[in-house]
């Protein structure tokens, strides 16, 4: 067992080619996700396959899992336009940064 603190989990929020669609989750293992949103199972219907939301364009770091929990729905709730925000100001010009995971 971990030592509290001493976990990893990463609120991210994905787009599609044309970056039209935001889509924001949780997870404690970012590479592993990102392959799953891109290799779904046959005939998901899981939202991001549906609108093939798969490019990464911003995540955040945390240690602790309730922490992370409370972040993505603040982001979830936020309106468009300030997840644009939140997102320019981490990363500008929208760069997909799925390689650099």
């Amino acid at each position: 067992m971990k030592t509290k603190g001493t976990h990893n989990y990463y609120v991210y929020i994905l787009t599609n080619k044309n970056k039209t669609v935001l889509y924001t989750g949780v997870t404690n293992n970012l590479k592993d996700r990102l392959y799953h949103h891109k290799n779904p199972l046959p005939f998901s219907k899981a939202f991001t396959a549906k609108y093939k939301c798969f490019y990464l364009i911003h995540y955040e770091h945390f240690t602790e899992i309730e922490q992370a929990i409370k972040r993505e729905k603040q982001i979830k709730g936020m309106s468009r336009a300030k997840k644009e925000t939140l997102i320019s100001n981490s990363n500008k010009d929208w760069i997909f940064l799925n390689e650099s995971i």
